[in-house]
């Protein structure tokens, strides 16, 4: 019988490649055109099969949203004593972009392999999700409620230090520099990697004016 790691790894190729053949088709035949159906046959699985893994078409393209966002939440509820909020930020902008340290070897791999498909697909999903209304307004309502359980998860790491509004300016300021700073890349045409790379400087950028807010050792 497969072991509990065999069975993981099972599940994991068989979402990757649910969420590969899916913006594929996508890319061919138009979002709206494809169904779940097509999807499913094309990834030689049944449809109960696809709907085990996603709940919707419109899940598919933001497949690693929950994943990234979980590991930022983990590292702000890890926060060290008087640890400056621009530090924990960098920390959690390096979770997000370069995935969890210290993790355990299978966590660890399914990150990296997440990583790998977001990159792979970055530039079809963001021509996706700018020429379709419904995953434009998905991603609107994402980064809506990532951003407030950010800031809420701010508020408690920093009870007594930090106010509502400023946890909410100091995630503001991040994830809008983060996001805009790659997006400019990604228009340019730039490689995934780069997309990244800018992504991670636009957060560096940001820290330097945080610098007054949450901690002893503000700098």
């Amino acid at each position: 019988m497969d072991g509990p790691g065999l069975r993981e790894r099972k599940k994991l190729r068989t979402r990757h490649t649910l969420v590969e053949t899916a913006v594929r088709l996508f890319e061919r035949k138009g979002f709206e055109e494809t169904t779940v159906a097509e999807i499913a046959a094309a990834a030689e699985v049944s449809t109960r099969t696809f709907f085990s893994y996603f709940a919707s078409k419109e899940d598919v393209i933001f497949f690693d949203i929950r994943a990234r966002t979980d590991r930022a939440l983990a590292v702000i509820a890890d926060r060290a004593p008087g640890e400056p909020v621009v530090d924990l930020l960098r920390r959690v902008a390096e979770a997000i972009f370069r995935g969890p340290r210290g993790a355990d070897d299978e966590e660890a791999n399914h990150s990296l392999e997440d990583a790998r498909l977001a990159m792979r697909l970055a530039a079809a999903r963001h021509q996706l999700i700018m020429s379709v209304p419904a995953l434009q307004a998905r991603a609107l309502h994402l980064l809506f409620d990532v951003q407030i359980e950010l800031v809420e998860a701010v508020e408690r790491a920093y009870a007594g230090e930090l106010d509502q509004v400023e946890a909410a300016a100091a995630v503001g300021a991040f994830v809008g520099a983060a996001k805009v700073a790659a997006m400019a890349c990604q228009k340019r045409g730039e490689p995934p990697e780069a997309m990244w790379a800018a992504a991670l400087r636009g957060v560096e950028i940001a820290a330097l004016g945080l610098g007054s807010l949450g901690g002893p050792g503000r700098a």
